[in-house]
């Protein structure tokens, strides 16, 4: 077979343009179909049931009547970091699958620091909520972009503090080798083996990481930076047209990526029996978005106070209190 940097390079992009591709297709779906629909089975009623068969050429309307709309510029924005903020939050969504193991083999890079690369990508988005809100020239945004990066800060150092109890556990940074340390069997119950995924190990630690990942979705009860009973749209008030494409797909994206990062580092990644590996992640990866829909329809959103004092007087605690029972549970079994 050729090889060289050449043939590398042109391998990483044909594989990274289908990893994108998909994720797109998969977005569409869930973003404009499967949220309505998911939304409407918890408030019963019926959603979109008239464009195609189970409504699904809505993705196709929805597509066609947004990116036709004529692109609204208000008057004294900001208009570089006004144009470049929708690219911000959806390409540094897009990076973080980069090192993302979704099959047997199936990812464009394996860094040793993987996982760490994931959060400093991930974080990158905060920089285009910033640069959206103020660019503006819009209170409600500039609100909105305020409160986005108040509950980052607040939310993001208990995430990564417990995705650091994991790399405890597993020993590495590297993303395909802690999915190889949740290979092995942990008990078995009734002759059925239970796979040491670390979502089975540490428990504790699965429930803090799925509730900072909705903070830092976005989702109830935390979707302070956008809601609309209080500051209209917050930070992607003026965005309209493409740019609102954008915004809106950057959300979604977000929300995959999370899951991904959650299938990868607490539920053995693309591991399971009988199905392929890629199916496996898909569906964990899809659950995780299910969670994250019914917390939107479920779970009524915290004042701006409350949601900083549960950042840094309550997850910020049990995240460290996490980090320390497990090193020294490590450092005592190893």
């Amino acid at each position: 077979m050729p090889d060289g940097p050449a043939f590398e390079f042109l391998a990483a992009l044909i594989a990274s343009s289908v990893i994108a591709a998909a994720l797109l297709g998969l977005v569409a779906v869930s973003g404009i179909w499967g949220k309505r629909k998911i939304t409407a089975a918890f408030t019963d009623r019926i959603a979109v049931n008239r464009h195609g068969p189970f409504g699904l050429l809505i993705i196709v309307a929805d597509a066609v009547r947004l990116l036709s709309k004529e692109l609204i510029v208000p008057e004294g924005v900001d208009r570089p970091a006004w144009d470049i903020a929708p690219i911000v939050m959806a390409g540094s969504a897009l990076l973080g699958f980069a090192v993302i193991p979704m099959g047997n083999g199936l990812h464009i890079a394996d860094p040793e620091v993987g996982l760490a690369y994931v959060f400093a990508v991930a974080s990158i988005a905060s920089v285009g909520l910033v640069m959206a809100g103020y660019s503006s020239n819009n209170k409600y945004s500039l609100l909105g972009g305020l409160r986005a990066v108040a509950q980052n800060l607040a939310y993001e150092i208990p995430l990564i503090l417990t995705a650091a109890s994991v790399v405890i556990f597993a020993g590495t940074l590297r993303m395909s080798g802690i999915v190889e340390a949740q290979a092995t069997t942990l008990f078995s119950v009734a002759g059925i083996g239970i796979p040491s995924w670390y979502a089975f190990v540490n428990p504790f630690a699965f429930v803090l990481f799925m509730a900072a990942n909705l903070a830092e979705v976005g989702r109830n009860p935390f979707d302070i930076p956008e809601a609309p009973t209080e500051i209209v749209g917050g930070w992607q008030t003026e965005y309209s047209s493409v740019y609102f494409v954008l915004c809106y797909l950057s959300e979604f994206i977000h929300i995959f990526l999370g899951g991904a990062i959650i299938a990868t580092i607490f539920l053995g990644g693309p591991a399971g029996p009988v199905l392929p590996g890629v199916v496996w992640f898909v569906i964990k990866m899809g659950a995780v978005y299910l969670f994250t829909q019914w917390a939107r329809s479920a779970v009524p959103r915290v004042r701006i106070d409350q949601l900083i004092e549960i950042g840094w007087k309550g997850m910020l605690v049990l995240s460290i209190a996490n980090l320390v029972l497990t090193a020294v549970i490590v450092g005592i079994t190893v």
